[in-house]
C-alpha cells in the first residue's frame, strides 16, 4: 500500500537540470548586453526569495537582476531590463535533462497513484522543458505560475491548493518533492503536506541560516532515494 494518495513534484532542479553551464550562460548574457559582469549564478539563486511576484519571465528576470544589482556596490539597477533581455535570448528552455534518478522516480510515483506538477514558472517556458523531457503528459495535474488567475508562485498556498483540489486529495495524504527550502518545503509545510527536499548541490542550502528556516519531512541526496519514503 502506498504511503501517500498523491505525489507532487517541482520541476527545475528537482526533476530536471540544464545541460548548459549556468555560469557560461550568464557570462554570455553579460557579453550580449555589453555590461561588465557583476554577479554569479549563486547570487541569482540567493536573491530569488526577495523578489516580488512577476507576471512574465521577462518581468521575473528584470526583478532578479535589479535586486542583485542593488545588493552589489557600484552597480546601477537600471541595467536590469537590458540584461534580462540578453539573458532570455541566451537561455534555451529545451536544453534540459533528467536529474539523476528523476525519470525512475516519476515512473514509480505514477505506478503508485496520481501525480502532480507544481512549478514556479510560466506555462510556455515550462512546457518546452516538459516536452523536451518527454513528460508533458506524465502528470494528472500541472500547475504553473499564473498570477492573473490567482496562482502565485510557491511558497504561496494557491498552487498547492489548486493541485490538491484537482487531485481530490487531502493535504495530509500527499507529499511534495522539490529542491527549494524557501519555495517547496516552506510551501508544502504550511499547507500540511509532507515534504521531501532533494539536495540541489548548492552550498548555500547545506548550511544553517535562512536557507534552512523550514525543515523538510525527508531529505534526499538524489531522487534515487525517493522510493524509500513512498
Amino acid at each position: 500500500m502506498a504511503a501517500y494518495d498523491a505525489i507532487c513534484f517541482d520541476l527545475d532542479s528537482t526533476l530536471c537540470e540544464p545541460t548548459r553551464d549556468a555560469g557560461a550562460v550568464l557570462e554570455t548574457a553579460f557579453e550580449r548586453a555589453g555590461i561588465d559582469p557583476f554577479c554569479a549564478p549563486a547570487d541569482l539563486r540567493a536573491a530569488v526569495p526577495a523578489l516580488p511576484t512577476a507576471e512574465t519571465d521577462r518581468e521575473f528576470y528584470e526583478n532578479l537582476f535589479a535586486e542583485v544589482a542593488r545588493r552589489t556596490a557600484g552597480v546601477d539597477p537600471s541595467v536590469a531590463p537590458t540584461l534580462a533581455a540578453a539573458y532570455l535570448e541566451t537561455q534555451d528552455p529545451t536544453a534540459v535533462r533528467f536529474r539523476p534518478g528523476a525519470k525512475a522516480a516519476l515512473e514509480r510515483a505514477r505506478d503508485l497513484g496520481p501525480v502532480g506538477l507544481i512549478t514556479n514558472g510560466g506555462r510556455p517556458t515550462q512546457t518546452q522543458k516538459l516536452e523536451a523531457l518527454g513528460i508533458a503528459d506524465a502528470f494528472d495535474v500541472s500547475v504553473f505560475t499564473e498570477p492573473s488567475a490567482g496562482i502565485y508562485p510557491k511558497p504561496d498556498a494557491a498552487p498547492f491548493e489548486h493541485a490538491l483540489s484537482e487531485l481530490d486529495v487531502a493535504p495530509d495524504a500527499a507529499i511534495h518533492v522539490g529542491d527549494s527550502i524557501h519555495a517547496d518545503v516552506a510551501g508544502a509545510n504550511a499547507m500540511g503536506l509532507d515534504s521531501a527536499w532533494v539536495d540541489p548541490g548548492h552550498d548555500e542550502y547545506g548550511a544553517g541560516g535562512d536557507a534552512r528556516e523550514h525543515e523538510p519531512t525527508y531529505e534526499l541526496s538524489t531522487l534515487e532515494a525517493l522510493e524509500t519514503v513512498l
